[in-house]
């Protein structure tokens, strides 16, 4: 399995269960390593044959900035559920780091892998295929 990374992606949002995190717009920090084969790509040399990390940054930055979660394991969660529903992944470790949200703390936050890596299941159910649930954030059980 070859990796395609995107990280150090800030994106300002609403998240937090205090009333002062649910009006001010926090920095959130993502950092993906997303599971992909590239040796198309590396053969034909073209971007439709690989995973665009452009149109996957696009996507997190509207989502994440028009989303309003309480707490980061639930944006963790829905961001993999993103990434592995809408694009060319088989599996996605996520960093989410809300930096600052503890005093004397520089980084807090959760990392999360979902999906198959080396044909280890992590986080996916059992007879999910990936063409029954692309296209919805936590498709349907098949």
């Amino acid at each position: 399995m070859d990796i395609i990374f995107l990280h150090d992606l800030t994106i300002e949002t609403i998240i937090g269960i205090y009333d002062w995190e649910r009006k001010e717009k926090q920095s959130i920090i993502l950092d993906l390593d997303m599971g992909a084969d590239i040796r198309r790509a590396a053969a034909s040399d073209a971007i439709e044959d690989t995973l665009n990390y452009k149109a996957v940054a696009k996507r997190l930055i509207e989502f994440v900035g028009d989303s309003d979660f309480q707490l980061v394991e639930t944006l963790a969660e829905r961001v993999a559920e993103i990434v592995l529903t809408e694009f060319d992944v088989t599996w996605v470790r996520l960093r989410v780091n809300k930096k600052g949200a503890v005093r004397y703390a520089g980084d807090v936050g959760v990392i999360i892998e979902r999906g198959i890596e080396r044909g280890i299941e992590r986080g996916i159910e059992k007879g999910i295929e990936r063409g029954i649930v692309r296209g919805s954030v936590g498709g349907e059980k098949g």
